[in-house]
């Protein structure tokens, strides 16, 4: 007796959609790695878990670290002032020269005092000097090319390269999450610093804003990963249940 035509098939489709499913979960996570530090910023603000001040100091005391995010007022004795005179803790400047679709600063300027995030009467303090690719702002963006920076440039640079100065700021009467380790230090006391192979994030965007702005210019590449992903996922368990079910029927 011939075995129907569906017998031989079967048993391949399970295989073919577990497999087909983890080429994909591969290929998203190839292009997630390619997106560069912003992309793993955006899932890190997704995915912290947020508490109050005043249990990110008690944090800081118990000597476990963990990485958790705080919201509040961006607090500080002493403030830098911009050329509008609001009061800033934060200024950042980076020169930068177009290299292909990347862009390399040459200079790189912060500026930072000391501050704190404060909820109602609890406060923590953090270390400003640490944030790099986790200040998450509003970035002020002025392009050109590098002839109109002078002798600012690495020699031997084409005055025609493409050339953009960056600016981040941060201001005392900002709100702000940040995302970090509580720990102490003995001159300010509960600090949010890096840790636990985590960067010190700070932004003071909406969540789904600050993440948008993360992926911006790469939507495709994100609408890519999600469509992957999902798609990949589905594959995958949609496969293992043909398994199992041909496995007891």
């Amino acid at each position: 007796m011939r075995r129907p035509p569906y017998a031989i098939i079967d048993p391949v489709i399970p295989i073919l959609l577990i497999v087909g499913g983890m080429l994909a979960v591969v290929a998203a996570w190839w292009l997630l790695r390619g997106m560069g530090p912003g992309a793993r910023v955006g899932r890190i603000i997704a995915a912290t878990m947020v508490v109050p001040v005043s249990r990110a100091v008690a944090l800081a005391g118990e000597g476990t670290p963990r990485y958790v995010g705080v919201m509040g007022r961006v607090d500080a004795a002493e403030t830098l002032e911009d050329e509008d005179q609001r009061p800033l803790v934060l200024r950042r400047r980076r020169l930068e020269l177009q290299d292909g679709r990347r862009w390399t600063a040459f200079e790189d300027v912060r500026e930072v005092v000391p501050f704190e995030i404060s909820e109602g009467l609890d406060r923590i303090a953090v270390d400003g000097e640490a944030l790099d690719e986790g200040l998450v702002v509003v970035t002020r963006e002025s392009v050109g090319v590098a002839g109109d920076l002078g002798d600012r440039v690495p020699d031997g640079t084409d005055p025609a390269t493409p050339a953009r100065l960056r600016m981040d700021l941060l201001s005392s009467v900002d709100h702000a999450r940040v995302l970090g380790v509580p720990t102490v230090d003995p001159d300010r006391g509960p600090i949010l610093r890096p840790g636990l192979n985590r960067p010190l994030i700070l932004t003071n965007l909406e969540p789904k804003e600050a993440i948008r702005m993360l992926a911006d210019g790469r939507r495709g590449t994100t609408r890519a990963i999600s469509l992957l992903l999902g798609g990949g996922t589905a594959a995958v368990l949609g496969g293992v249940a043909w398994a199992l079910i041909d496995a007891v029927a």
